[in-house]
């Protein structure tokens, strides 16, 4: 097989990942190690067969897992819910970025002959990995957890700085002025217009267009417009100058209340899977081994030294926002590494001439070795949470952050908002157990969202949908489908992706009745027979039979499985109504 082949180099990634995945999930060191340890194994800067030499190439485009990473991550992230972490977002974020920049300054003051140099190099290392530590929250379950929400708000405070530390990055470097073409001014004000835009559009346009594709059934239409929505928003975003990553997190936030905000994580979550993964090879592809082992102490006494100032830094700061101590370790050394940022701001400075090859190849390997270090260095946060006296408060404050939005504390899952659906609905919310529910059809679930149900249009047979984290928090589904087929397809998914989950539903017949309890259904009641049942009690009831005896004869023909008239046409399956 021709070495240079685009089949050949899927097969070696394909083959050696899939390896150090297994064995780095088997030892608890997660599939993030695995991947990192594949792109050093498979990269060009070491020995033996590797995929590709143009690893900033393969970096950047990789990076668009990182969009939809965080477009997936403004799904979930109420425009209330980012109000609430202003404080965290404004003030603790920027404070770090400050704080954190000044003090990795001083120590490169030490290494490099001018104050702007090291500045600039202490700005680029104060920004830790959006990448990294938001898949880590997700796969953990912890993004709604205080220490979650808290990282999540100094990561987004990261990325609003990229506009000023890009356009400060010539001064810095005491290369003179900056470009009179792009003056300070005229950069803020693009990168404004273009977060207005953004906004406007993805709180207005993208769902009218998503209705009308709903409203017609048109799926593949439905995928490819949410998925271009995404990329228009970081394209926008990359074009004022901002990090792509923000665009699409701002797209996301502004579908995050649409009633197809579930159908469209569900779409999007496994495209997202497989780039995050090879942008995680693609940061191990970077590490360059060789330059590294020329100059060794140099090398690991930059990891330790920025590992070590951002923990400090991290940890006084959070302890100064009343963050507690358990959340202060945890966010600290989950925000210890270098950012995939910096590669852009070092590529700029090499560009310019304000950093030679020798310090470009050191930072990009100390952002890369830091970042592969990331897994490890939260679990020895976590462990060190562990011991502080704080675990019981930690949990009530996860708790009230996951049971915001209209999803996260559902009980019941609804499949179907038809007259059925929507009368156990009312029954439910009368009763006070929070539920949401699912329909395909897209007129149906705008008039019962704008009547204040939490209805969200999707399918509950498609199994990326099923994968919704929030939806396997849920104690029972119902399926009230009159499809008969569809329904029953339905549950054998469910059973499938959730098998504790408890299942009731609703059939038209005694034959889809015990085909649905065939695939698991715990409890199925065939409507008809049982608006048939009840005719026939009440026709006993004005016959002079007591109501205990009609009610006795019910169960008994319940118990039996409806044994009594099995005989007769409900035995036989029936064709679905309008």
């Amino acid at each position: 097989m021709d070495p240079h082949s685009f089949v050949y180099s899927a097969v070696l990634l394909l083959v050696v990942a899939s390896i150090a995945v297994a064995v780095f999930r088997h030892f608890g060191l997660g599939s993030i190690l695995g991947l990192l340890v594949t792109g050093v194994i498979v990269g060009p800067h070491t020995p033996g067969p590797f995929v590709t030499t143009e690893v900033d190439g393969v970096r950047q485009f990789t990076e668009l897992g990182v969009v939809l990473l965080l477009f997936l991550i403004g799904l979930e992230m109420k425009p209330r819910r980012l109000w609430d972490l202003r404080r965290t977002l404004f003030g603790l974020g920027s404070l770090q970025i400050v704080v954190s920049a000044l003090v990795i300054a001083a120590y490169f003051r030490l290494f490099e002959p001018n104050w702007s140099t090291a500045l600039l190099i202490g700005a680029s290392f104060a920004l830790s990995s959006t990448a990294f530590v938001i898949q880590m929250l997700r796969d953990q379950g912890e993004i709604a957890s205080r220490h979650g929400q808290t990282a999540f708000a100094v990561l987004l405070m990261q990325d609003l700085a990229v506009v000023p530390l890009l356009a400060l990055v010539p001064i810095l470097a005491d290369s003179g002025p900056l470009p009179k073409e792009l003056p300070l001014w005229e950069q803020i004000g693009a990168a404004g217009a273009m977060v207005a835009l953004v906004v406007l559009g993805g709180r207005y346009v993208v769902p009218r267009i998503l209705d009308q594709l709903a409203r017609q059934n048109n799926r593949e239409a439905f995928f490819l417009v949410a998925m271009a929505a995404v990329f228009i928003a970081a394209w926008a975003m990359d074009r004022a100058g901002m990090s792509m990553a923000l665009g699409a997190f701002l797209m996301g936030m502004m579908l995050s209340t649409s009633r197809y905000s579930l159908q469209i994580e569900a779409t999007m979550e496994p495209h997202k899977g497989l780039l995050m993964s090879l942008f995680f090879v693609a940061v191990g592809m970077s590490v360059d081994v060789g330059a590294l082992a020329q100059h060794p102490f140099e090398f690991g006494l930059h990891v330790l030294a920025i590992i070590s100032i951002k923990i400090v830094v991290l940890y006084g700061l959070c302890l100064c926002f009343g963050t507690g101590r358990s959340t202060a370790v945890r966010v600290a050394f989950m925000l210890s590494q270098g950012g995939e940022f910096g590669f852009v701001v070092f590529g700029a400075a090499k560009a310019i001439g304000v950093i030679d090859d020798l310090v470009f190849v050191m930072a990009v390997a100390v952002i890369s070795l830091t970042m592969l270090l990331t897994p490890l260095l939260a679990r020895i946060g976590n462990r060190l949470a562990l011991q502080v006296a704080e675990q019981a408060s930690e949990m009530h404050e996860r708790f009230r952050y996951q049971a915001q939005g209209d999803e996260a504390d559902a009980r019941v899952v609804i499949a179907g908002y038809g007259r059925v659906g929507h009368t156990v609905g009312t029954i439910l919310g009368s009763s006070g157990i929070p539920y949401v529910a699912f329909d395909t059809d897209a007129v149906l679930v705008a008039k019962w969202r704008s009547e204040g149900h939490p209805v969200f249009y999707g399918d509950i047979a498609d199994p990326q949908l099923l994968g919704n984290a929030s939806l396997h928090r849920v104690d029972l589904v119902v399926l009230t489908i009159d499809d008969g087929p569809a329904a029953v397809r339905a549950a054998t998914l469910i059973r499938s992706h959730v098998p504790q989950m408890a299942i009731v539903a609703r059939a038209r017949d005694l034959v889809t009745c015990d085909a649905l309890h065939r695939v698991g259904v715990n409890q199925a009641f065939p409507e008809t027979l049982e608006a048939s049942l009840r005719l026939a009690a009440e026709c006993l009831v004005a016959m002079g039979i007591s109501s205990d005896e009609t009610d006795m004869l019910l169960r008994g023909v319940r118990s039996t499985d409806y044994a009594l008239v099995r005989a007769g046409p409900e035995a036989a399956p029936r064709e679905p109504s309008t």
